[in-house]
């Protein structure tokens, strides 16, 4: 397989193709990450996607290239939580997520030249009920500001607070990648 640009900085995503054994070279995009508010909470991870993925396609003008973006959301009650601000946001995120199931979507964009993929994933998480106790213990070790939902499923609190998932387990990591391997095979 032809290798690849990652248009992210995420060390999962990164990990995830290694994983599958995708060359790639990451190639951070500084897209602007906002959208519409009129826009379908479902819509909203690959708008974002495509956004990160255009910016790197302006910025090395290679039309053979491909160019692989994602942006995950996490959604309770129709509702997008987006990266904890500090602490306290952290808290209150997991918190709202204790005992209740929430969806995880993931936007992936793939370009090549003229050639444009863009799906999303979604799966259904269920929280068992947590501890106050379990929260701070979380929050204080593994300070998880730079993910959606203000957690890894991958880490502690993955291990110990998710009663069950629905859908793809790694597309809550943040990608679908044994589906974004079928998409990639149709690009070369």
């Amino acid at each position: 397989m032809q290798s690849i640009i990652l248009a992210s900085q995420s060390p999962r995503r990164k990990q995830l193709l290694e994983w599958a054994e995708i060359n790639f070279e990451v190639v951070v995009s500084n897209a602007d990450e906002s959208f519409p508010e009129s826009l379908k909470t479902e819509d909203v991870a690959v708008f974002i996607a495509k956004k990160k993925a255009r910016s790197i396609q302006q910025k090395i003008k290679d039309t053979g290239q491909i160019i692989l973006a994602a942006d995950t959301v996490v959604v309770l009650e129709n509702k997008i939580i987006g990266k904890p601000a500090d602490k306290n946001d952290a808290v209150e995120i997991l918190q709202s997520l204790s005992g209740k199931t929430h969806k995880v979507i993931t936007g992936v964009s793939i370009l090549k030249g003229q050639k444009e993929i863009h799906f999303s994933d979604t799966t259904e998480v269920l929280f068992h009920e947590l501890t106050h106790e379990q929260i701070q213990f979380y929050v204080d070790k593994y300070q998880p500001y730079d993910k959606a939902g203000a957690y890894a499923i991958q880490e502690w609190i993955g291990v110990i607070g998710i009663k069950s998932i629905k859908g793809d387990f790694y597309n809550v990591m943040g990608l679908p990648v044994s589906r974004v391997v079928q998409q990639l095979h149709k690009l070369m």
